[in-house]
């Protein structure tokens, strides 16, 4: 069960407030003393990880800062063993598996701790004649972006990611097939100092490794399952938070195998609780005012009537948008009754049983998705709910009565259940007409594509679950 995030009442952020965790003027004085040495540049790929090159620090500042950096377009093609697949209109043997461009966001420069002497910066993707790389997961969520601003709104976004840590390093892990493994806490360690404590070395270093690199850290708690630990970083604009949930997702992994350990943010582990990632997400005016609590036009729930449209947005399109925030076959198997993970389509206010949970009060009133596990990409997810919310405020939706009491128990029909399973999304989110008119048919046939060849490897997989039933009793 995660912990709810901060309360979220603190100053009035936009973007306009931020300064980047590494102005440029900052990093070439580093470079010319000897203290940085190399850059990263990055995107974060359809399955959420990070890809990009290593320069050379005067190379970057001299060249690719200015004019970008080539790779191959079938890093937005491939499934998650890296492997080319047939049915992207992007990227294939016919059209040659060309380039195109990454452009670094110079708004985006840190530290990168856990390296030596390394900075990094997040880039964007276009095409060689500038034109956007529509699948591009980080440009996907910045054309949402630009419907909001163009009613003079900002969203602000928090995750909560959680992830269980494992004695043995991801090789002896690998070696052993992933079973067997020994999980740093062997209890529920759900709020306790003392579960915690066990590895806080390992804590300690990822949240001030984190802290470098410009983020800012909140708490770190311990979870439900053996070895399950979450850390929590102070929300933001929507795309700085995305852009640093890649970054601690990949960094996190990088020291714990520095630190001999593993960790791992996959959905569902085994039988226990899941990994989740709650989204949090709330509304700015262009003067950074409230927009889902807005004093006389708040219900007697302190909902806005813009609140409310946008949530009622949000159950509309849950099923449909399923894909963005489950997007693999091990996603569908968190949602079980009794797990924290939801279940019904249904809201409530302060309801861990919900899909949809209403939280904090005044300033901090706010959405949280619980739908999204540990292996979420945060931009197509955050992406999906502005989609699903302006959705519900241009059709001026309202939403049903909220769920007051156990949601798994609520009756079949009641306002839908969550897809059971990945084939299930995949063919909500291929007829969906929203998705189609929020993100074009390019975009909704790309990550189509992406859930058939999951589908089609996990179909014809043959899995320990069959042995073990079937080797000796079939």
């Amino acid at each position: 069960m995660a912990s709810g995030s901060s309360d979220r009442e603190g100053p009035l952020v936009t973007p306009a407030d931020r300064t980047p965790p590494l102005p440029v003027e900052e990093l070439r004085a580093r470079i010319d003393l000897g203290e940085i040495d190399t850059v990263v540049v990055a995107f974060t790929d359809m399955q959420g990880r990070l890809q990009g090159k290593r320069f050379a620090a005067r190379h970057f500042l001299d060249e690719v800062l200015r004019h970008g950096t080539e790779a191959c377009a079938y890093l937005l093609a491939v499934d998650v063993e890296m492997n080319t697949v047939d049915g992207y209109a992007m990227a294939s043997w016919e059209t040659g598996y060309g380039d195109f461009v990454m452009r670094p966001d110079a708004s985006t420069v840190r530290r990168v701790p856990w390296h030596p002497a390394t900075a990094m910066v997040t880039a964007d993707l276009a095409w060689p004649d500038e034109r956007p790389v529509a699948a591009c997961p980080r440009g996907i969520l910045r054309r949402q972006l630009d419907r909001l601003a163009e009613r003079g709104w900002t969203a602000l976004v928090g995750t909560e990611l959680e992830f269980m840590v494992f004695r043995e390093s991801y090789e002896t892990a690998g070696d052993a097939g992933y079973r067997g493994l020994t999980p740093v806490n062997r209890y529920n360690v759900d709020y306790s100092l003392l579960g915690t404590g066990r590895i806080e070395p390992l804590l300690r270093r990822i949240r001030n490794d984190m802290a470098g690199a410009g983020m800012v850290v909140e708490s770190a708690k311990g979870e439900c399952n053996l070895g399950q630990h979450e850390i929590v970083f102070r929300y933001s604009d929507a795309l700085t938070t995305c852009d640093q949930h890649a970054i601690y997702k990949t960094g996190a992994k990088e020291i714990a195998a520095d630190e001999g350990v593993s960790l791992t943010f996959m959905a569902k582990y085994d039988e226990r609780e899941g990994n989740s990632c709650h989204i949090h997400l709330s509304l700015r005016d262009g003067t950074g005012r409230p927009v889902f609590a807005t004093g006389a036009t708040a219900g007697p729930d302190g909902m806005s009537q813009t609140m409310r449209a946008f949530l009622a947005g949000q159950l509309a399109s849950l099923r449909e948008f399923s894909l963005l925030y489950a997007p693999t076959i091990n996603a569908y198997k968190r949602f079980r009754p009794g797990s924290f993970a939801p279940t019904a389509v249904a809201w409530g206010p302060d309801n861990r049983t919900c899909a949809l949970r209403v939280v904090g009060h005044g300033p901090g009133l706010r959405l949280e998705n619980r739908v999204p596990g540990g292996d979420v990409n945060p931009y197509l997810a955050v992406a999906g709910m502005i989609a699903a919310g302006l959705d519900g405020v241009d059709r001026g939706l309202v939403p049903p009565a909220p769920c007051t009491g156990n949601a798994y128990a609520a009756p079949a029909d009641a306002g839908g259940h969550v897809p059971r399973t990945l084939r299930e999304a995949a063919e909500l989110w291929g007829n969906s007409d929203t998705a189609r008119a929020a993100f074009g048919d390019e975009v909704v046939d790309h990550y189509l594509t992406l859930a058939r060849v999951e589908q089609e490897a996990y179909d014809g997989a043959v899995t320990d679950w069959e042995r073990v039933r079937s080797f000796e009793r079939m």
